[in-house]
């Protein structure tokens, strides 16, 4: 593949897309979602193919769960995109007015980034998802999945694909790319593409920085937390713990680590241990949670790890401070929640922790753009510029400054034969 041309035909769609309608992109989304439910069994046959290789290649069971891609997948997907035509048209709106002067009005008006290049993991519903937010917010999309999905990638890829050209859009709006050479090639291209989105690791989403001038929006570990308070309602922080780790493991926001403060740590510990590992989670522990319930030991490198499997670290605190601390220092910013019936204590974690998401007495599974009312996300951002938590329609979108004039110069201004007024305008950009 000749990833500059690629780029450069998807940069060339990204200025017609960016005009296209609302109704007209709605359309189009409603097009792909039919051509997703027509082209069901070969999307299957095609997943079929990438889950015997995987299992011929030994992965992990939880990653090929995530792999996994059936009718319940392609039914979420599809109302995923039903959920994404139901929202407002975020391209176009007016963020803010200004009368400069007399006739003389200036506007920031919302507007798609341009070409966007998506590196994710290998799980597919994801393609579908970043596809269609890219579609919504008006941006062309070069798309990386993981090479254990290549075969299902391809299937919803050229769907969609299909799907959105016969309802009128631009050819070239997404691209699919295969290897990491075709990646380490786009990553050059920083007069093509403008924003790069790496879901992985940490140490994946610092080579991607270090290797490209092109902005990069990471998606890095989802080291999650849930801190069990001296204040819990402790049927609750069990609900809440077990949901947190066990809905689904191989996710960002599955809870990776259990605090609990020494108050309540004798009751709740057996309690949370007994449902833990009846769902098959290995524990390790803090020498004071080994001291109550029988756990491996828990290292340095444990407080630091996503597993993505079915293990949890726990580690007894004397006080939510320390909590708070203990996330601060080993957590990634992703999402940590605290159960407590203390509302000033809740009020303190949310306030303190420094993560794109911060929960009280929930699961950290909602951390989600669709659970969210986002429609879907393209992954959630543990960055502190531009856009932070899950990424939406709204993380898609940059922002223009139109300027209405009448004739109007700087010198007119300069010289005091006129002067701004600075009033606000409290309507939309006429134009």
């Amino acid at each position: 593949m000749d990833i500059r041309a690629t780029a450069a035909a998807a940069k060339a769609a990204s200025l017609p897309l960016a005009a296209a309608s609302g109704d007209a992109k709605d359309r189009a989304l409603g097009a792909m979602a039919e051509g997703l439910r027509s082209s069901c069994q070969s999307i299957l046959d095609a997943n079929a193919k990438d889950l015997a290789a995987a299992e011929a290649e030994g992965l992990a069971a939880p990653l090929r769960k995530r792999l996994r891609f059936d009718g319940k997948k392609l039914d979420e997907v599809v109302t995923g995109i039903e959920s994404l035509m139901a929202l407002p048209d975020p391209v176009g709106l007016t963020e803010r007015g200004m009368e400069l002067d007399q006739g003389f009005e200036l506007y920031r008006v919302s507007c798609p980034i341009g070409v966007i290049g998506v590196i994710f993991e290998s799980r597919p519903d994801a393609l579908v998802q970043i596809s269609t937010l890219c579609l919504k917010s008006g941006n062309a999309a070069l798309l990386k999945g993981g090479r254990e999905a290549v075969h299902t990638n391809r299937a919803l890829a050229d769907v969609l694909v299909r799907a959105a050209a016969e309802a009128g859009m631009p050819a070239g709006w997404l691209q699919l790319l295969e290897t990491r050479a075709e990646v380490t090639a786009m990553l050059a291209l920083d007069d093509l593409i403008d924003l790069i989105i790496p879901r992985g690791s940490n140490a994946f989403v610092r080579f991607i920085m270090e290797h490209s001038s092109i902005p990069v929006l990471g998606h890095a570990d989802g080291i999650c937390h849930v801190y069990v308070d001296g204040a819990a309602e402790l049927a609750k922080a069990v609900a809440i713990t077990v949901d947190s780790k066990c809905q689904y493991v191989a996710v960002c926001n599955a809870a990776e680590t259990l605090l609990v403060h020494e108050d309540v740590a004798a009751a709740f510990l057996p309690a949370v241990k007994e449902e833990l590992e009846a769902r098959g989670v290995s524990l390790v522990g803090c020498p004071r949670t080994a001291a109550i319930i029988p756990v491996g030991e828990a290292t340095e490198e444990d407080w630091r790890t996503e597993y993505l499997d079915y293990r949890l670290s726990i580690r007894v605190v004397r006080d939510l401070a320390e909590a708070i601390d203990h996330i601060n220092t080993y957590g990634s910013g992703h999402t940590d929640a605290i159960v407590t019936e203390d509302r000033g204590s809740a009020a303190r974690f949310l306030n303190l922790v420094d993560a794109g998401n911060v929960f009280w007495n929930c699961s950290t599974r909602f951390s989600d753009g669709y659970r969210y009312g986002l429609g879907a996300e393209v992954g959630i951002s543990t960055n502190k510029i531009h856009a932070r938590g899950p990424v939406g329609l709204e993380g898609l979108l940059i922002y223009k400054w139109k300027l209405i004039g009448q004739g109007q110069t700087v010198a007119e201004y300069a010289q005091g034969q006129r002067r701004f007024t600075h009033r606000p305008l409290h309507r939309e950009c006429p134009l």
